[in-house]
C-alpha cells in the first residue's frame, strides 16, 4: 500500500531524486522544488524562476548538500541546507532539457535537450567541454559509475548512444527499431505502429550493464564491452510505454515505470552479468521467492517466477497513474521505491528485503 507524501507541490510531480544522506527533492510544474525528509514531510520549499517546469533533479554524488536542477533551458546549481536563490546558473542548452547526470567524480555535468544535444559542463572551469548530438529529442542520459568520462544516452531517434568525453562522436550507436527487425523472433506487427521511442537509462551499479525503456513497451539489457555495447536481453511487462527505468544497488535489480500506470521489480541477475565479479546468483536464488497479494489501485501483485518461461517481473504494483519519474530511497531502515506522476503527491512504496 502507498504512503501519499503531500504539501509539497501543487501540481504534477516531474522528477525525484535521493541523495545518500537519505534527503529527497522533487521537481514539478510551474518551477516547483520541494525536499522531503524521510518520513514523507515537506522540509523546504522554492519555486525557481521564471516559473518553468523542473524536469530533473540530480544530487551531487561527493557533495549531498549540492542539488543540481533544471527548469527550461537552464541549470541551477542549489545548496539544499538552505534553500534559497542558487548558488550558480548554466544556461547553455537552447532549448527545454530533459535530464541531468552527474558523474561519480562530481567533475561533469550533463543536460540532454529536446534539440537532441547534449551539453557537457566541466563543473570546474564551469565551462561547457563537449556538445553531443542525438538527431531527434534526447529524453535521457546516464554517466557510468567508476568511468568518469564515459556516459550513455537515448533519445527519441531510438537511438542508444555511448560516448567518451575524449571524443565528439559517439563511440558507439543502436538503433532500436533496426535492433528489433534483425531479430524476428522479437518482433510483433504492433512495434511497426508503436516504434521503440527511447525514453529513459539507467546504469548499473557495475557499470557495464545498463537498460532502456521504450514507447514499445519494452526494456532493453546491454552489456558494454570496450568501446561498444552489445543488446544482452529483452522483455516486456508494459502494456504502453516505458517512461522510466532505474537500477538498484543490488546487483541487476531494477525498477520500471510505464505509461500503463504500472511499476514492475525486475531481477535479471540470471539472465545478464555473469562474466561480473557479484552476488548476482546467490541474490537471485535469495529473491526468488518473493511474495506480496493481488489488488488493484496501489497494490503490491505477487508475480509468480514459474508462471511462464523468460523474464517476468518479481513484483507488480498496480500505481494507477501515468509515472514520471522513479527513484528508491532507504527510509526509517527499509527501501522504498517513490514514484511521481500526473498528481501533486509522490507514492513511496515498500520494497522486499535482500
Amino acid at each position: 500500500m502507498a504512503v501519499k507524501w503531500s504539501g509539497g507541490h501543487s501540481s504534477s510531480v516531474l522528477c525525484l531524486n535521493a541523495s545518500a544522506e537519505g534527503l529527497v527533492a522533487s521537481g514539478g510544474e510551474r518551477g516547483e522544488l520541494a525536499l522531503w525528509d524521510g518520513g514523507g514531510s515537506p522540509v523546504a520549499r522554492l519555486r525557481l524562476p521564471p516559473a518553468e517546469d523542473v524536469t530533473s533533479v540530480v544530487f551531487s554524488s561527493r557533495r549531498p548538500g549540492t542539488l543540481y536542477t533544471s527548469h527550461g533551458e537552464t541549470i541551477s546549481v542549489l545548496d539544499v541546507r538552505s534553500l534559497q536563490e542558487p548558488l550558480e546558473r548554466f544556461h547553455v542548452n537552447q532549448e527545454e532539457i530533459n535530464c541531468l547526470a552527474v558523474n561519480d567524480t562530481d567533475t561533469f555535468l550533463a543536460a540532454a535537450d529536446d534539440l537532441g544535444t547534449i551539453k557537457v559542463v566541466d563543473l570546474e572551469s564551469k565551462k561547457v567541454s563537449r556538445s553531443l548530438r542525438h538527431s531527434n529529442i534526447c529524453s535521457s542520459v546516464a554517466f557510468r559509475p567508476q568511468r568518469p568520462q564515459s556516459l550513455v544516452s537515448c533519445g527519441l531517434d531510438m537511438q542508444v548512444m555511448l560516448w567518451n568525453l575524449q571524443k565528439a562522436r559517439p563511440l558507439w550507436t543502436t538503433n532500436l527499431q533496426e535492433c528489433d527487425m534483425e531479430e524476428e523472433s522479437l518482433q510483433s506487427a504492433g512495434q511497426f505502429f508503436n516504434p521503440p521511442l527511447a525514453h529513459s537509462l539507467s546504469v548499473a551499479s557495475c557499470g557495464n550493464i545498463f537498460c532502456c525503456g521504450a514507447q514499445d513497451g519494452r526494456v532493453r539489457i546491454f552489456r558494454v564491452t570496450g568501446v561498444r555495447f552489445e543488446h544482452e536481453l529483452e522483455f516486456q511487462g508494459h502494456s504502453l510505454g516505458v517512461s522510466q527505468v532505474l537500477f538498484m544497488p543490488e546487483a541487476y535489480w531494477l525498477l520500471s515505470g510505464g505509461n500503463d500506470g504500472k511499476v514492475l521489480l525486475w531481477d535479471v541477475s540470471s539472465n545478464v552479468g555473469k562474466q561480473q565479479k557479484s552476488p548476482a546468483k546467490s541474490l537471485h536464488r535469495r529473491k526468488a521467492q518473493a511474495a506480496a497479494s493481488s489488488r488493484k489501485d496501489g497494490k503490491l501483485n505477487k508475480v509468480a517466477s514459474d508462471e511462464h518461461p523468460g523474464v517476468v517481473p518479481k513484483l507488480s504494483i498496480e500505481h494507477g497513474e501515468k509515472v514520471n519519474w522513479l527513484s528508491c530511497a532507504e527510509i526509517k531502515g527499509s527501501r522504498r521505491v517513490l514514484v511521481a506522476d500526473q498528481t501533486s503527491s509522490v507514492s513511496a512504496y515498500p520494497l522486499p528485503e535482500p
